[in-house]
């Protein structure tokens, strides 16, 4: 409700009054038969009937029911569009995290603009998938903004690039997009009045409000009509102000294209022709045939009024066009723009995967790309709470890791999982050293790769070599528990460094190596006991060294975690550590009471008959979609599993536990699980997996039977 200071109830306005008319903020409607059973009963029953899917096609795969993204096609479809029927697996569930310095300090700033062979590819499977060659990015730490883009009209941004972004403090926008001939008519029909613009305005709010991501891009390449460019400030003007109403930090950004006058004209820079636009909203993304010439007249301009960060000079990454650089010269255009204070809009650095024929080879690829333009960039730091932790997973992999053990294999692509990534780089270390980090699939703690340090420390150098591995901004209690997990060659010693806010502080952390069994090494705290014991000793290593300590510090904020490696023999040391998980958690208060997972129900189910992996007879599958409740800040993800209770199958013993995959939200749609053949008793299980690493006892797990039958005969 929005009152004034006297308390007056004022009308609802835009954006927010369509989402009340829509039926609010609450989607009820995909909840119904979550809510029809009842919160005592943990049991529900069902009659196999193969029907088709009642799923909507555009959020569900026909042929599997995975939730998948995709975008608006149409005006038509966008007005229509209702909160009520938006994708719920499409909604990010990580929130912007802060960062140093905030974006609006930011002076000189990075957007990515992701547009690849038409979009939602890998990445639309909401919940991942399996996928032999992948592109993902993972270099979130040079970057403040990342668009998602495609030729469709309205673009949403797939909800695991907005997790991702988000859990290093980058902005996500969406793109609107309008083309020639057709793009025409689109623009005369809601550039006509006020009605009409502020209608596709109130849309694209509702759509980024919902979904959780920031902004948008936008993009209008064809000519427009007195009437409509006349009023397309206006939308801008509108748009903008709304976004920033609900949704803190948003942007809206416009594409140079059309000029004032309503001509397709790109001038390749912001001037006089383009200005009105600019002024609109949050700023412009220029075309990208610019010359040095251009750089430096743009910044006499006196249009930019202070607002050159607003201005985002757009770089090809294919090099399409009369352009500076491009491919493995980006960085010479890169250094032009920064040379003239300006931001940059890097379009398409898929370059790196596109044109490369062997994609098995892209990480590689991709580290080269970003090397090279790092000194033109700016390393921001992702503001974030103890317990902090990475297991440095980039989203894919060639097999799924937990605790160490090979879980599942198969490459697979999932950006959700992707958890706070660590910088990565080759330098020099004097003479013939050298030191290099770069994200490993071939072994892992967790997830699809660690953190593999690898290099050669030359006899004449003497002192430890430092690898910086994150950049970061954690405040810390007065007491923390740090644990190290790490594979080292032999030769070596490895310690930590935790660098601070203050700069004369640098704690050297000399983690003690522990086994299974082991006494915690000195820990006095009876909490920290507990925690340790967990943490550290209840684990199966398979070849990995557990390293933990206790640390009392001064209350300051944690900036920089290095590894430093010394040689225990003075010669040239060639060197590998493998580092698979870093953890700093709070030591100075107790444990908190661990939440159990409640609520949970089951619906939308869909049986159909295949095929088991493995096998040419076929079997019933069973697809449904598991929601519950946990709070969302204590979970680093959620394994759901399932049981046979009742019922015959041969291959798995009543009772045991079977993982189906891992959630990153308190939703997961369960699909194509072969099941054993009707009547039969089985029980869905989700056991949450909490940020500080404490195992969560069974008693706290979220349960749910299922019983099912075949349909009796009429």
């Amino acid at each position: 409700m929005a009152l004034t200071g006297g308390g007056k109830e004022l009308p609802l306005q835009g954006a927010e009054a369509e989402d009340r008319k829509d039926g609010g903020t609450t989607d009820t409607s995909r909840l119904e038969s979550c809510l029809d059973q009842p919160m005592d009963s943990s049991g529900v029953h069902e009659v196999i009937r193969f029907l088709p899917s009642p799923l909507p096609t555009k959020h569900y795969d026909t042929d599997t029911t995975e939730p998948i993204s995709c975008g608006l096609q149409s005006l038509e479809e966008l007005l229509s569009w209702k909160r009520s029927e938006a994708n719920p697996f499409n909604v990010a569930a990580v929130p912007l995290a802060p960062r140093e310095p905030p974006l609006a300090r930011c002076l000189r700033r990075t957007l990515v603009s992701h547009d690849m062979m038409g979009g939602y590819l890998d990445d639309r499977f909401t919940q991942g998938t399996n996928a032999e060659a992948p592109y993902a990015f993972y270099h979130w730490q040079y970057i403040d903004v990342f668009n998602y883009f495609t030729h469709n009209m309205v673009t949403v941004p797939p909800a695991v690039w907005t997790n991702a972004a988000h859990k290093h403090g980058v902005v996500v926008l969406g793109t609107f997009i309008t083309e020639w001939t057709d793009g025409a008519k689109v623009c005369e029909a809601f550039l006509k009045d006020e009605e009409s613009y502020r209608a596709v305005a109130d849309k694209l709010v509702q759509i980024s409000h919902c979904y959780g991501f920031e902004g948008w891009l936008i993009n209008i390449e064809n000519v427009l009509s007195k009437v409509a460019v006349k009023h397309t400030p206006l939308f801008l003007r509108y748009l903008t102000e709304q976004m920033h109403e609900r949704v803190p930090g948003s942007l809206v950004l416009w594409y140079d294209s059309v000029i004032e006058d309503g001509q397709l004209l790109w001038q390749n820079e912001l001037n006089q022709s383009n200005g009105v636009f600019f002024d609109a909203c949050d700023g412009l993304f220029t075309n990208y045939n610019w010359t040095e010439e251009i750089l430096a007249r743009m910044g006499d301009y006196g249009g930019v009024h202070g607002r050159s960060a607003n201005v985002y000079v757009g770089v090809d990454v294919f090099a399409r066009g009369n352009v500076v650089g491009g491919k493995l010269e980006t960085n010479k255009a890169l250094e032009l723009i920064r040379k003239h204070d300006f931001s940059t809009a890097i379009f398409a650095p898929g370059w790196v995967y596109e044109s490369h024929e062997d994609k098995t080879d892209f990480r590689k690829n991709q580290d080269e790309f970003w090397a090279l333009l790092s000194d033109f960039l700016y390393i921001h730091q992702t503001a974030l709470p103890l317990p902090f932790f990475s297991s440095f997973c980039q989203g894919f992999g060639k097999a799924v890791y937990w605790r160490g053990q090979r879980e599942a294999d198969g490459s697979w692509f999932n950006l959700s999982a992707q958890e706070s990534q660590p910088l990565y780089y080759r330098t020099q270390l004097g003479g013939q050293g050298w030191l290099s980090s770069r994200g490993c699939p071939e072994d892992a703690w967790n997830g699809g790769c660690s953190l593999l340090l690898e290099g050669l420390i030359p006899a004449a150098h003497t002192s430890p070599v430092c690898a910086k591995i994150l950049s970061l901004h954690v405040p810390l209690a007065s007491k923390i528990l740090v644990s190290l997990i790490y594979k080292p060659s032999p030769g070596i010693i490895v310690s930590l460094e935790l660098k601070t806010s203050n700069a004369s502080l640098c704690t050297h952390v000399d983690v003690q190596d522990v086994k299974p069994g082991g006494v915690s090494p000195g820990l006095e705290d009876e909490g920290l006991v507990s925690q340790f014991t967990q943490l550290c000793l209840n684990v199966s290593p398979a070849g990995w060294t557990v390293g933990c300590s206790q640390l009392e510090v001064q209350r300051c904020t944690l900036r920089e975690v290095c590894l430093s490696i010394r040689r225990d023999r003075a010669e040239d040391t060639p060197f590998t550590c493998r580092v698979g998980e870093i953890r700093v958690l709070d030591g100075s208060s107790p444990q908190a009471p661990l939440e159990g997972v409640q609520g949970l129900c089951l619906y939308d189910v869909v049986w159909l008959r295949g095929t088991f992996p493995g096998s040419s007879a076929p079997c019933l599958h069973f697809n449904a979609t598991l929601r519950w409740m946990y709070p969302a800040e204590l979970a680093r993800h959620f394994r759901v599993y399932w049981r046979r209770l009742r019922g015959p199958d041969p291959r798995i013993p009543p009772g045991q536990l079977v993982l189906v995959g891992r959630a990153h939200s308190n939703l997961y749609r369960v699909t194509e699980l072969a099941v054993p053949e009707a009547p039969c008793l089985l029980e869905l299980v989700v056991e949450p997996v909490s940020r500080e690493g404490i195992l969560v006892p069974e008693d706290h797990w979220g349960r749910r039977s299922l019983s099912y039958a075949e349909e009796s005969a009429q």
